[in-house]
């Protein structure tokens, strides 16, 4: 009996060893790896790697990659104010790709654990989407949203025309449809570059229009390019520009004239050497032409010129005024002019503001001062009016912002 008992406890001690031995190998070895072992306690090894191997497959089943992206799939009218962010929990992601039905990418990057993956911009308005990504180990998940039309929109028409070639002082003038409270948000999405490369700074002259230039006149031969990235963006509460486009144009030949109303002369220079001299009649003492630097911004080789347009009743009414070239948004022109004598160029100043060239009706004759000097003339070519009698024109009265000191022109920059 003493011996069976101690019999016993040894085996009963002998199977204890081997179940904690079965139970250290079933934490040490996959479950898989189990199938086919032999056991003296067959049926607690069974049970317990059973046990096991649903543990495992339950563990492994929650530890699959989950995907999210936001806006959510589905979402018709998501915002368009936010990036796309792709996020994964338990797992990481290996490729993230976002395209609009416009043609356009969403780029993006992840963060160091790669979990996150966030758009570099924000989505277009207006816009489907399609985001596929994948997980490491998992199939890509793909999801789908549209994001919302703007309400109100703005767009910028800009001067000068694209494509085409302006004298030395044409800035790059954009007048806004709806005035702007966001300023620096609008004129960051504006930039103008050059090519010769020079610093070139924007100035709001008032809440509708913000104008481009660099400290002096453009070099001749300039490559200009004016990228608009206004699409989203909002310049006021609720009203968003639509416009992303690039847009270039050139500078010709350098071309100032300057006309001094005290010798009534007008000197024509072109890339430094005098080019033509021709004799011109200025404002009388009472109707005083604009002193200082004026931009050609319009170009009529006939025009009507009526003088209740530009305050001053009924004092004249002229329907084919040749050649005439607009210097100030008020009504000044360098132009033609047919029904004065001959004898008043060059010796007596008698227009109402003007500054006036010989010329003849029906703008046909190539003979005389206003022909060729319209022919030889570009947009964007500078006109300086000296001795005129008037203070200098207000810097946004027409092009004509190089009257304004560089130092003063940058403070009129938003950014």
């Amino acid at each position: 009996m003493g011996v069976s008992h101690i019999s016993n406890r040894s085996e009963q001690q002998s199977q204890g060893w081997s179940r904690r031995g079965i139970l250290a190998v079933l934490s040490a070895v996959p479950a898989v790896a189990l199938t086919g072992c032999g056991s003296g306690s067959a049926d607690a090894s069974e049970g317990s790697g059973t046990r096991a191997s649903a543990s495992t497959k339950a563990s492994a089943a929650a530890k699959q990659p989950v995907i999210s992206v936001t806006p959510a799939d589905g979402t018709k009218k998501a915002a368009f104010s936010s990036p796309v962010e792709v996020t994964v929990t338990d797992g990481t992601l290996a490729s993230v790709t976002v395209t609009g039905d416009d043609g356009s990418t969403l780029e993006g990057s992840l963060n160091d654990a790669r979990t996150t993956w966030t758009s570099t911009r924000n989505p277009y308005s207006g816009t489907t989407y399609t985001v596929t990504a994948r997980a490491e180990g998992v199939d890509a998940r793909t999801a789908t949203f549209t994001t919302r039309s703007p309400g109100e929109t703005f767009v910028g028409y800009y001067t000068p025309e694209a494509d085409s070639t302006s004298g030395v002082g044409m800035p790059v003038s954009i007048n806004f449809t709806h005035a702007v409270s966001d300023r620096a948000a609008v004129q960051k999405a504006i930039t103008v570059t050059a090519e010769p490369a020079v610093e070139i700074v924007g100035h709001w002259f008032s809440d509708t229009r913000l104008d481009f230039r660099p400290e002096t006149y453009w070099a001749a031969g300039t490559k200009i390019t004016l990228s608009l990235r206004l699409k989203d963006v909002e310049g006021r509460d609720g009203v968003y520009g639509i416009q992303s486009k690039d847009v270039t144009f050139h500078i010709g030949r350098e071309q100032i004239s300057t006309v001094d109303l005290s010798s009534k002369q007008m000197v024509v220079e072109r890339d430094g050497a005098t080019y033509a001299t021709y004799p011109v009649s200025g404002g009388d003492s009472e109707h005083t032409t604009w002193s200082g630097i004026m931009v050609i911004s319009e170009r009529f080789k006939q025009t009507r010129m009526e003088s209740s347009t530009v305050g001053l009743g009924d004092e004249y009414d002229i329907s084919d005024v040749p050649h005439a070239q607009r210097l100030t948004t008020s009504g000044t022109f360098v132009h033609g002019n047919y029904w004065a004598s001959t004898s008043v160029f060059g010796s007596q100043n008698t227009s109402h503001g003007c500054v006036g060239l010989h010329d003849a009706k029906g703008a046909g004759d190539s003979s005389v001062a206003g022909y060729r000097f319209y022919e030889s003339s570009l947009l964007g070519d500078v006109v300086i009016v000296k001795n005129s009698g008037e203070r200098t024109v207000d810097p946004a009265n027409g092009l004509n912002g190089w009257n304004l000191p560089w130092a003063d022109w940058k403070a009129g920059s938003a950014v």
